[in-house]
Order: structure tokens, then sequence, then C-alpha cells
């Protein structure tokens, strides 16, 4: 050893610190390339596993090799491997960065483990809380902010009023619009959950907050786990964020406007896609299977909306990802546009959700390049129309569509960088980093047809055929503008997405015929099926016969309770003939599945009336009543169903406590246009 260091002595100083040099920063490149090999796991293994061989022989026999070459005065070779170690060690450094940024882009999108939860105490504007007040609180007790942090900020600002407990949101909206209760605990993103109801459309403007109180807790949505890997088949489900902030905070709420079931095949490279309506009325899995609009399980978390989706399309879902609208905007722009068909003419708000001083967006008809501003708008906008949100879906479904033909032609890397940026801020979802990584060999196959000008996946889109539906809310006293939906539509695009899943099985088509004037490209699952029951709602009786509501009864299976009312009753309606029904017990517009019986009260003997002039009245009746023939028939079809159950009313013939119900314009076109269906 000592022979040793005197003959290192004697070699040039430069030499030395330029070999120990050169070592320690392979070293250190070394050990960080290979720490983010082993991180891609089920990337390329053999290859990973030769790399990591190749650098380890070289990291084992540069120090002895070129330490020889110094102790022989070898110039030339020592120059060499100098050379090639700094070389290697530059790659093995870049190598590690580009691997490191990616693998910690996927990380970003992985929910984070713990988030900030906000609950506020919100009062209707101008009002005032005092201590006799009594507030609203949900009373679900694993609700961290309508229940949990509600009852920490009472503590805290310490509150002795009464609590009302809740077990749904906008009944408990609805007390605090009616009066019932002064203030009620909802979360902080309470304007974004529940502006899109008729009822609450200008919450943000018509309420004030109290207090707010917030806490770092751990995330609810990270419990949310799946096994599967994404070389198999999957299920994703699509939540938009609509958010005005740029970038995704964990905790961010989505109120449900935008929910996309994709089904996706690696080993057929094909997928589905399903846009549910916002409006859609099914049952809310976490509210005990009450029904409502679907984009109201929002208010109740994330899982609430995964249950609620897996109950209504029988599809178990393996991933979510939340994606904020206003990162829509620079993704798209990162990718230089995209292509989609604009079906007509339309103008739009911004990102900011502003149109005045020229910010308005606007569009006109036919295929096109959209920027990110004009994506978005293109993505968000229904107002116009014909179809509203069901038309959005198929929109957003475009847009989709466009977005990953365009990832799949990225080639410059600067490019590739900003799209993975603004991605991994915009972005949350419950895969983890190995779950992602499992998608590369599939990618691989999608980049290399899309590289050889081949159709690089198969998207099938679906069309859900739907029907108005303006059901009665008897919490708030007004009809909702929902939307039912044909089963039979339905079940043809439930089984698309299990074949697609590998499930079931595709059915052989063994006859074929063909018409010249169809077409057969393009062809959307669900679209043109009408068949199934529809779901049934109670029609208005009021100015209709006795016999008109028991066949109606009769039909349903409903119990029918008739009651005799005479001048001097409540219920006696002195513009309405004797034998006409002037109330019903159950309210226009409720479900007939939920009830088993029904009570009409039918005018009697007005005695204020000269007896002639009422038996012209009851003889102009019956006349009537022959004439109209109003017999419904359940099993019938439904148009005729619909035809006949509403009929027009007199505007005479109005009950007194339908007078006091109020009515949003936006349903009025509905309720319109169901008694015209």
């Amino acid at each position: 050893m000592k022979v040793l260091l005197k003959k290192l002595k004697k070699i040039s100083k430069v030499k030395r610190i330029l070999y120990y040099i050169s070592l320690i920063l392979y070293l250190v490149t070394f050990i960080l390339l290979v720490k983010n090999i082993l991180g891609l796991a089920g990337i390329e293994t053999f290859i990973r596993v030769i790399i990591i061989i190749l650098l380890t022989i070289w990291l084992i026999a540069y120090p002895l090799w070129n330490l020889i070459n110094m102790l022989t005065n070898r110039k030339k070779t020592y120059v060499v491997c100098l050379i090639i170690t700094i070389i290697l060690s530059i790659v093995s450094g870049v190598g590690s960065y580009y691997i490191n940024f990616g693998l910690d882009t996927v990380s970003k999108l992985t929910e984070q483990e713990y988030v900030t939860y906000t609950t506020n105490l919100i009062v209707l504007k101008g009002n005032q809380l005092s201590g006799s007040d009594t507030i609203g609180m949900i009373k679900n007790s694993k609700d961290i902010e309508g229940n949990v942090l509600a009852k920490e900020l009472i503590k805290k600002e310490k509150l002795t009023n009464e609590i009302k407990y809740y077990e749904d949101y906008y009944d408990m909206l609805s007390d605090l619009y009616a009066g019932n209760v002064k203030a009620v605990f909802v979360s902080n993103n309470y304007p974004i959950l529940f502006s899109n109801e008729e009822t609450f459309q200008n919450i943000a403007d018509e309420t004030e907050v109290l207090y707010e109180f917030s806490k770092e807790m751990p995330n609810q949505d990270v419990e949310l786990t799946s096994t599967k890997r994404l070389d198999e088949p999957f299920t994703v489900l699509i939540m938009g964020v609509d958010s005005e902030k740029e970038g995704l905070n964990a905790n961010a709420a989505f109120n449900g406007d935008t929910l996309m079931v994709i089904t996706f095949n690696p080993n057929t490279l094909t997928a589905t896609m399903f846009s549910i309506p916002r409006d859609m009325y099914v049952p809310i899995a976490c509210r005990n299977n009450a029904y409502n609009k679907i984009n109201s399980s929002a208010a109740y978390g994330t899982s609430c909306v995964i249950s609620t989706v897996e109950k209504f399309t029988d599809i178990k879902i393996d991933y979510y990802a939340k994606i904020n609208f206003k990162g829509v905007v620079h993704l798209v722009d990162a990718l230089g546009g995209v292509t989609v068909d604009v079906g007509k003419d339309f103008c739009e708000q911004n990102s900011n959700r502003n149109r005045e001083n020229g910010n308005e967006i606007c569009l006109k008809a036919g295929e096109q390049n959209l920027n990110g501003e004009q994506a978005l708008a293109f993505a968000r906008h229904r107002k116009t129309l014909l179809r509203g949100d069901i038309d959005r879906g198929q929109n957003q479904q475009m847009v989709v569509q466009a977005l990953a033909q365009k990832v799949l032609q990225l080639k410059d890397y600067n490019d590739f960088k900003k799209v993975l940026d603004t991605v991994s801020n915009n972005i949350a979802t419950n895969m983890n980093t190995n779950s992602i990584l499992s998608f590369y060999n599939v990618l691989k196959d999608m980049l290399s047809k899309s590289l050889n000008d081949e159709e690089f996946i198969s998207i099938k889109k679906t069309y859900l055929e739907y029907y108005s539906l303006p059901v009665y809310l008897k919490s708030s006293n007004m009809y909702t503008a929902a939307l039912g939906y044909y089963p039979d539509s339905l079940e043809a695009i439930k089984k698309a997405m299990k074949v697609n899943l590998e499930l079931e099985k595709e059915e052989m088509i063994k006859t074929f015929s063909y018409s010249i004037n169809e077409d057969y490209t393009g062809k959307v699952i669900g679209k043109g099926i009408y068949g199934g029951n529809k779901e049934g709602l109670v029609p208005s009786f009021i100015g209709k016969s006795l016999s008109a509501a028991q066949n109606w009864a009769s039909s349903n299976g409903i119990r029918l309770e008739s009651v005799t009312v005479n001048s001097g009753d409540a219920k006696f309606d002195s513009s309405l003939s004797t034998g006409l029904i002037t109330s019903q017990s159950v309210h226009e517009g409720s479900f007939v599945k939920d009830i088993s019986s029904i009570t009409v009260y039918v005018n009697g003997v007005n005695n204020n009336v000269v007896t002639n002039n009422s038996a012209t009245k009851v003889e102009d009746n019956i006349n009537e009543e022959e004439d109209n023939n109003y017999v419904v028939k359940q099993k019938e079809d439904k148009k005729e169903e619909t035809a006949t159950e509403t009929t027009e009313k007199d505007d005479n013939t109005k009950k007194e406590d339908e007078q006091e119900t109020k009515v949003d314009p936006n349903i009025e076109d509905m309720l319109n246009d169901n008694k015209e269906e």
C-alpha cells in the first residue's frame, strides 16, 4: 500500500484530481439512475436489467483500469477512460433527471394523503344569527364538512344555538330559504356544488358566510383504491371540476355536471365513452337510494358519486380522474389545439366565466382547429343546443377523443413536458404509480400504430335516449327539471361496456338487412332505442271526473279513496261543477312508484246555486265526460298515456293549494312538453 501511495504521489496532481472527480461523479449519477430505473416497474424490464449490469461493470472496472493507466503512464488510454466515464455520468445524470421528472409527474396525479377541509356557516344575505336561532347541520357523523368540522366550529365560536339535523343537503338549504332555520353548515365550495339546481342557482349572491373553519385531515378519497392493472380491461370515471382557479386542489369540490364513464380494453385497443347527463334522475347510493339528479351526488363526496354511477350502470368503477376545466385550456394549447366539428354557431363565456368587454368566445359551425379557450367553451356550452346537456356530453366526448389523438402525435420533448406539467397540476386520480406505469406497453402499441398512420384506438360513442321528467319536490314545493331515460337504451350501453370489459361475450348477428337510406358509419350505441317502461308521474285530476281517477288508479295498482265535499268545506271549489275533482292528496309530478294510495276530493252540492242550474251543470259535466272519454291505461302506449293523463287544464280549474306552488320558469316548458307528448 505504501508503494502504491508513493507511485500515486509521482502522478500529476491534475490527473489524480480528474480521476477522483470523475469517479465520484460517476458513482453519484450511477446511484441516482439505478434508483430511478428500479422505479420504472414493469417497463422494459430486460433493457433496464442490461443497463444496470453494464453500468455496474463500468463502476467496478473504471477505478482499477484508470488507476493502472495512471501508474503505467498510459496517457491515451487514461484520457479515453476518463472521457467515457464523464459521458456516462452526464448520460446517467440526464437520464435520471427525466425519469425522475416522469415519476414525479405521475405521483402528483395520485390523490394527496392529507388535504384541507373547510366548513362554512352561511345565512341568507342581510341576516344575522342570534342565540335563539336554529342552525341546520347534516346528521351523518362521517360527513367531514357538514358535520365533523361543523361541530368543531361550534366549540371554537362557542355557539349555543339549537341544532336541527338533516339527512339531505338540499332539504336543509330549502329550509334555509324558507326561514325554518337561520343558518346552515356547508362546504366552502357550496356555490359550485349547489348552483346548478334551479332553486339555488343564485346561492352565491343570495347567501353570505358568517364563520369559516378549516383543518388538514386524512383525504377520504385515498381509501378509494384499486388493484386493477391498466394492461387489462378497466373502467375510469371522469369527473369535471368546474373551478375558476388554475391548478387542482386535492379537495376541490366538483358539481357533477360532467360525468363520463370510459371503458378501455388494452387487448383490442377499444374504448367506450358514456356521458351521463347531469339531470338524469337516479337513485343516489349514499342517500338510501332516494331519487335525485345524478349531479347531486357530488355534494356527498367522490365515493357517493362512484357508488351512484356503479348502481346506475351496473359497472364497477376501477379508477376515477378529477379534471379541472380551467386546466383544459392550457392542455389544448400545449398540444397546439384540437380539431372538432362544431355543430352550430354559439357564444359562451371564457374560462374566467366572463363574457363582458370582448371576453365572450364565439364559434361558427363546421370542422376547425380550436385553441384552449375555444375548446373549453365548446365543452361547456349547452344553453343553445337542441338537447342541452345531452348534446354537451357528445361535444365533450369529441374533445376527449381529439385530445387523445393529439397526445400520441407529440414528437417534441418540450411540448411533451408542457403537457405533463399541465396534466399533473389539473388531474387527480386514485391510480397509484405502479398502476399508471402498467399502461406503458399498451401506450407503446398505440404509439406504434399512430406512427404507421393506423387507427391507434377504436372509440365507440354512446347516447342515452331520454325524456323530460318534471318531478315535484315536496321539500321545496317546486318542480325540478329532471330527465328520465329509456331502459332499453341504457341496457344497450351497459351491454357494450360489459363486452368491452370482457365481462360478457358479444352476440353474433345471424341475420342482416341493408337499407340504402340508413347510415351505417359511426353508429352511436343506445341511440334511437326507446323501449322499456318510463317512470310514471302522478297526473293532475283537478277538474276531471271521478271515473277518470278511478281508471288511472286501477291501471297503476293504486288504491283510490274519494271524499265528497260540499259548499262550506275548505276543499269545495265553487268554480267547478258537481262531480268534478277539486283536490288530491298526492301532488302532481310525484313518482307513482312511491305511493300506494291517493285520495281525491269531489265537489258535492253547492247550496248557493239554484237547483235547476245545478242539474244543468251536472248534465253538462256528463256530456263533457263522454266527449273527453278520459281513460288512462298504464300498460298501453306511453305516449297515448301521457297525452290522456295531461289533458290541458282550464285556467278556472286550478286548486287553491296549487296556486301557492312555485314553479320555476325553466320547468314550465318541460311540463308543457310532457302535456304535448
